[in-house]
């Protein structure tokens, strides 16, 4: 019972979100800035709090690190990036996160294709809620978990965590291999009944509903979670133990290097 009342929560809430179809869409009408000058030849991005001047040949570190626009890839894929939203576990637009883009490594966005080209043929398509991700963004997450007075976003993503056990369980980290550019949190839409299939569980909820195999789910819950799970093994990437969204490429070119220039397509030109 507890947890239909945070899924219909969550729908509620869904219908505020802006989800981007890359599929026959203008780039151009995508591309909101948040208090952010996004050129080719410079950046300068801010916030209310910080402030980032990466002038100093981030272009070429993205360019020359073989990232990619991952709607230029996989053009059939739906992007909805939570953290340039504010819902999401903090409740607000999270550092880094410019544009509702997505951005991955050349060899992740290729096999991730693959994925998405398995279920466009049985009537999916994915549905991408994270990629690569700024190190900066993971900052801000360290700095959201430590503050004890911060509780916005716990009745519907951290209903049964303290919030001082946030890091100590390892939900939030000071690294996270998004940041390494091979890994990617998604989901799989229902192209007849218009929807997202139902997984059993949110996408980011901290708990063990959102462990692969939580076996207190129904048996198409189950079949779902394995759907995506099998055609993202087949596929050469490798499941988390304990979100059932979330993949990194088998051999990621990067395993060690952790990237923070901002999710602001210029630094890909």
């Amino acid at each position: 019972m507890k947890n239909r009342r945070i899924l219909s929560t969550l729908l509620l809430l869904l219908s505020t979100l802006p989800v981007i179809s890359c599929k026959n869409s203008n780039q151009d009408d995508q591309t909101v800035s948040h208090d952010t000058i996004c050129l080719t030849d410079t950046l300068y991005v801010t916030d209310t709090v910080h402030a980032y001047d990466f002038r100093t040949d981030v272009d070429s570190t993205a360019v020359k690190a073989g990232f990619v626009l991952v709607s230029e890839v996989i053009p059939d894929a739906i992007l909805e990036i939570r953290y340039y939203t504010a819902f999401n576990f903090i409740g607000k637009p999270t550092d880094g996160y410019f544009e509702p883009q997505a951005f991955l490594t050349r060899p992740a966005a290729e096999a991730l294709k693959k994925v998405s080209d398995e279920f466009v043929a049985k009537g999916y398509r994915i549905k991408i809620y994270d990629t690569y991700r700024p190190q900066m963004a993971v900052d801000h997450f360290v700095r959201w978990a430590k503050d004890a007075s911060d509780t916005l976003m716990k009745s519907i993503f951290y209903p049964e965590i303290a919030k001082k056990d946030i890091i100590p369980l390892s939900f939030v980290a000071t690294k996270s291999g998004h940041s390494r550019g091979s890994t990617v949190d998604l989901t799989l839409f229902d192209v007849k009944t218009g929807r997202d299939i139902d997984m059993g569980g949110p996408f980011d909820y901290f708990g063990e509903l959102s462990h692969p195999d939580y076996k207190n789910l129904t048996d198409e819950q189950i079949a779902n979670r394995n759907m995506l799970r099998e055609a993202m093994l087949r596929n050469g990437f490798k499941p988390l133990y304990s979100e059932w969204w979330h993949f990194t490429l088998k051999n990621e070119p990067y395993p060690d290097t952790y990237f923070n220039f901002p999710i602001c397509t210029s630094v890909l030109k």
